[in-house]
């Protein structure tokens, strides 16, 4: 009699919630393959993937603790530091895209109440600033025209001010094309009490950076701009300065999955013993030491040097075809990430969708540039002579059939 009660109350409590989820068909979609193009990204991000990144995602799964994977851990732990170019023992990669690497240096290095100091350059300088003011911070903005680089001199200026507790700059702002100047910016840091954070998502690899040269204090980018690995890690290094500053926060940070001691920990920074902090994205762990380890090969100053004289080479073809950049400067330009004027009378969108079905992805402007400007990104195995002549010709083309319109 009892179990008869017991099957029939299971029964009562159960049999609804099945009936409930029943109800609902399996989506038709899933019933068929994904349509996945082999598109040329020439976009801002993310980049054309090699086939040895690619095929390391489909190596076998291991345990985040794994003896195996933690050796792993250690072997892009060495690679970002060379990338870096630095000796920090806090140097890891935070699970998550570049903007995952704001957030995490920033809700790091700064506490409530403090002061941001952000030059802004375009869309990134102004999510640093939004992001502080979400989280307490006072914000202070040295802005510039789009186009144009933030002078070192009125981020001095305004540091002297405000003696800001962070100096946040973009090295390579994606939205404009420039590339912002770093000399001097981290003694104007030190000397007012600060520390210094750069964002190199755009231009790490690309671009000329040294961050213990530079003295940098806190450096982050993104896995699929010139590493060529797809999104899903923000490689992020944190200076002994910096370290110093956050044992010594007067509140822990807000964010336990975003903590870099708790971090730190789980990628062996620290010397202790490994904690479970969080189940890592394996797959992508693997291709980022992939794409370090092609690097590695090549050489990170003759990566730096093929996006230099690759971006010579571009300026000619588009000069040469009437074109005209928006970054006036070629000594301010981005050499992997070039922003090109929309000729008067040209539909960008009608540009952009012809390319498409051609195969190649050529982007337009972001956020206040939109409408304004070509994105075209020039990153790691697409830095390319002979691949970028063939996609300029092929985007001089378009423009010119769409302005005859």
């Amino acid at each position: 009699m009892i179990a008869r009660r017991l099957v029939s109350l299971h029964s009562r409590v159960f049999l609804p919630s099945l009936r409930t989820m029943s109800s609902i068909p399996p989506p038709e979609c899933l019933f068929k393959e994904m349509n996945i193009p082999n598109r040329q990204l020439y976009g801002p991000g993310p980049s054309t993937m090699p086939q040895a990144i690619g095929s390391s995602q489909a190596q076998p799964l291991l345990g985040h603790l794994h003896p195996e994977f933690v050796e792993i851990m250690s072997q892009v732990r060495l690679g970002l530091q060379y990338v870096f170019k630095t000796r920090n023992a806090y140097t890891f990669a935070v699970s998550g895209t570049g903007h995952a690497g704001m957030e995490a240096a920033i809700l790091n290095l700064a506490e409530r109440g403090e002061t941001i100091l952000v030059a802004k350059a375009g869309i990134w300088g102004m999510r640093a600033a939004d992001l502080g003011r979400r989280l307490g911070l006072k914000v202070e903005v040295v802005e510039v025209p789009d186009g144009q680089v933030v002078p070192v001199s009125a981020i001095e200026e305004a540091a002297k001010r405000v003696k800001p507790a962070v100096i946040f700059v973009c090295h390579g702002e994606s939205s404009t094309g420039i590339a912002q100047p770093l000399e001097g910016l981290s003694k104007i840091a030190h000397d007012n009490g600060g520390l210094l954070l750069v964002d190199t998502v755009a231009s790490l690899g690309g671009a000329p950076f040294d961050a213990d040269a530079l003295g940098v204090d806190c450096v982050y980018t993104a896995t699929q701009k010139v590493l060529n690995a797809p999104p899903g890690l923000a490689p992020i290094s944190f200076s002994d300065r910096a370290m110093q500053k956050i044992k010594n926060r007067k509140e822990r940070v807000a964010s336990f999955y975003f903590d870099a001691l708790e971090l730190g920990n789980y990628w062996g920074c620290d010397g202790e013993m490994r904690r479970y902090h969080h189940t890592a994205p394996i797959s992508s762990v693997y291709a980022l030491r992939e794409a370090l380890a092609i690097i590695a090969k090549k050489g990170i100053d003759t990566l730096i040097q093929q996006h230099i004289d690759n971006a010579v080479a571009l300026y000619s073809q588009l000069d040469q075809a009437g074109f005209k950049m928006f970054v006036e400067k070629k000594e301010d330009r981005l050499p992997c990430l070039h922003t090109v004027r929309v000729p008067e009378g040209v539909d960008w969108k009608a540009v952009q969708s012809s390319l498409f079905a051609q195969g190649i992805e050529v982007a337009g402007g972001l956020g206040a540039t939109t409408g304004k400007i070509f994105r075209i990104g020039t990153f790691g195995q697409n830095s390319e002579p002979a691949k970028t002549k063939e996609v300029l010709s092929k985007f001089i083309q378009v423009v010119k059939e769409q302005s005859k319109l």
